[in-house]
């Protein structure tokens, strides 16, 4: 493994960890943040230029070979996470922004540290890819038709105006990335070992914009909002599951569509708040970029830990390992 993979792996690894230290310092020191708030848009269209370089045709190969899958993993994450965000608002009568913050990222597609969970999880890492790749296209259509649909009881959402936001922080992005991977392939592939390191500095630099942006409003409601993130982050992973069991997925697939509807794009749900709505309204998505990076890797080494049993089961007994329906 050479350096750039080293660093790239370690950053991943320690992801939440630098969250928290940015949202702490941001607390801290919020005046030594706010001008990020400026570039948030920029960080965001690194992260989706750095997606649309890793993202292969051959991923696609998979919505033809495994249609129903992809079909179900596609449909669950734009139908799962809206609609929790939705009850979540109701049920704990948030207060506008920040009801509209939770079914921002509720609307938002699969977050690319899904894969890695996926892979991590001993899951259908194939499956996952394309299924991030597959949302992340459709997110311009169906993000902001979503939020215009749960979100406008709140407060006014204008859907052409977020579609274009959308379009230019995500569909841009990711072709021009492709573009570069197409057009300059050598450059390409030896820059790809740092792209996980420019993503989570991108998303860490966006936390503390959006923290230092709205440090009173998160001191008076952190620990509800934090709570409602805790909650639509492990219901998104149990929905997805219980979705996955219910059109009987392999145990792998299932896995895959758990952790794909569970992980949310936040960082996109962070720059349509800023634009859009009052700053506050990104403190959800802010919160569950820190949560998901905690949540994912502990639910992919318990799936990891459980597939290594099986695995050592069947060796000791000699009897072919049966997959869970």
């Amino acid at each position: 493994m050479n350096t750039l993979q080293k660093i790239g792996k370690f950053a991943g690894d320690t992801f939440a960890l630098w969250v928290l230290v940015a949202a702490g310092f941001a607390i801290w020191l919020p005046e030594n943040f706010t001008w990020l708030g400026n570039y948030i848009t920029p960080l965001l269209g690194i992260v989706m230029f750095g997606m649309g370089m890793t993202i292969k045709l051959n991923d696609f190969k998979l919505i033809l070979m495994h249609p129903k899958g992809v079909a179900i993993g596609v449909v669950s994450q734009f139908v799962v996470m809206p609609l929790l965000a939705f009850a979540l608002a109701k049920i704990f009568a948030l207060s506008p922004e920040i009801a509209v913050g939770v079914i921002l990222v509720g609307c938002c597609p699969g977050g690319t540290s899904s894969n890695v969970m996926t892979y991590l999880a001993k899951g259908n890492t194939a499956l996952s890819v394309t299924i991030t790749s597959v949302t992340t296209l459709l997110a311009p259509i169906m993000t902001p038709a979503l939020i215009y649909l749960l979100a406008s009881e709140w407060l006014p959402v204008s859907f052409s105006a977020m579609f274009m936001s959308v379009v230019k922080v995500v569909l841009v992005p990711i072709i021009l990335g492709i573009l570069a991977q197409l057009i300059f392939k050598p450059l390409v592939e030896k820059s790809v070992a740092i792209l996980p390191t420019v993503s989570v500095i991108a998303i860490v630099l966006i936390v503390a914009a959006v923290v230092s942006g709205s440090r009173d409003r998160i001191l008076e409601t952190g620990l509800i909002i934090f709570a409602i993130v805790i909650l639509h982050n492990g219901l998104g992973y149990l929905f997805g599951y219980l979705i996955g069991k219910l059109f009987k997925l392999n145990y792998e697939d299932k896995k895959a569509v758990s952790i794909e509807v569970g992980m949310q794009n936040s960082g996109l749900g962070a720059n349509l708040a800023m634009a859009h709505f009052d700053p506050v309204s990104a403190v959800p998505s802010a919160i569950f970029s820190f949560w998901h990076n905690i949540s994912g890797p502990i639910l992919a080494t318990y799936w990891s830990s459980r597939a290594s049993r099986k695995n050592k089961d069947n060796e000791q007994t000699d009897i072919p390992e049966v997959v869970e329906a």
